[in-house]
This record gives C-alpha cells, sequence and structure tokens, in this order.
C-alpha cells in the first residue's frame, strides 16, 4: 500500500500544527529562539534571539514584553546586532557586545559593553539611543527616542554565550 509523505511527517520534514519548521532539504525556519548545547558542557549555551521594539521603550522577543532569560549563576557574552530606521528611511546601526552577569537570586548586571557605530544618519537634533539592559533573570535593551514625533523601529539580532561559574 502506498504512502503519502506530507510536510508534518518525519520523512517530509518537521512541522507543528502544520507549519513547517525543519523543511525536507534540511533548512531550518520559522523558529522564535534557537538554543544550541554542546552534550560534554552542559553548563554552557549558546542562543539567538530577535529583538524589536518602537520609539522609546524595553526591546522584547513578542508583543507581550518577554525578554530573553538568564540563568542564576552565568557569566554570559551578549551581542546584540543593531538597526534602527525611521519612516523616511534614516538608519542608524551598530553591534553591542557586552559582558553580563547573574548572581545567585537572579540579579542580572551589565559589567561592561563595547558599542561599534556602523552607520550614524541620525538627523541633528534627533536623539537616538540603545543600552544594554538586565532585570531580574532578564536581559534586553532600552531604546530612546528624543527630538522627533517619527516613528523609530528597532530591531536587535542577539545572541547569548552563557557558561556557569559557580
Amino acid at each position: 500500500m502506498a504512502s503519502i509523505n506530507e510536510k508534518f511527517d518525519s520523512a517530509g520534514g518537521f512541522s507543528v500544527e502544520k507549519t513547517v519548521h525543519i523543511d525536507e532539504l534540511h533548512n531550518i525556519q520559522n523558529i522564535n529562539t534557537v538554543e544550541l548545547k554542546n552534550t560534554f558542557y552542559a553548563d554552557s549555551r549558546h542562543k539567538t534571539v530577535i529583538l524589536r521594539g518602537v520609539n522609546t521603550a524595553v526591546l522584547q522577543l513578542d508583543d507581550i514584553g518577554t525578554q530573553p532569560v538568564i540563568d542564576n549563576n552565568t557569566l554570559n557574552f551578549i551581542t546584540g546586532r543593531v538597526v534602527a530606521v525611521n519612516p523616511q528611511g534614516t538608519v542608524y546601526s551598530a553591534k553591542l557586545e557586552s559582558v553580563v552577569q547573574c548572581g545567585a537570586a537572579g540579579a542580572t548586571t551589565v559589567l561592561s559593553t563595547m558599542t561599534t557605530v556602523i552607520k550614524d544618519d541620525i538627523p541633528t537634533g534627533q536623539t537616538w539611543e540603545i543600552v544594554p539592559l538586565g532585570s531580574t533573570n532578564r536581559f534586553s535593551y532600552s531604546t530612546t527616542r528624543a527630538g522627533t514625533t517619527n516613528t523609530i523601529k528597532w530591531l536587535v539580532a542577539t545572541e547569548i554565550i552563557s557558561i556557569a561559574w559557580t
């Protein structure tokens, strides 16, 4: 008897509720967060997320305020690739590299940050700023827009590399 493989069958790919996540060519797609772990070193991981926001905000994973989780007792190297744009197509882009510590009680502290500005076309008289932000077991970026009423859209592709330190 013949069988028909569909996208939700493992032979034809993998999906959840018929949304394809791994296709038959082994491409991963439609994923909110990717986390890599080494089976030999269970105390470390690498997670990639996309954070977004508008104007002055704390950037988030979704429209209900979710921020990436940072585990207790970890040191984290966090790299954010930033793009901000207004309706006229004015662009600000940068790379923020931060070292973040999360203590035993979940207190998340940004220890240092290096910012590399890639493109800065912010109009004179306007301020567009982005800084790393740690809160209890969470990490994100805080953005500020001043000197304009234009909508500034922020996007940060964020890599979080964590290792347990205790």
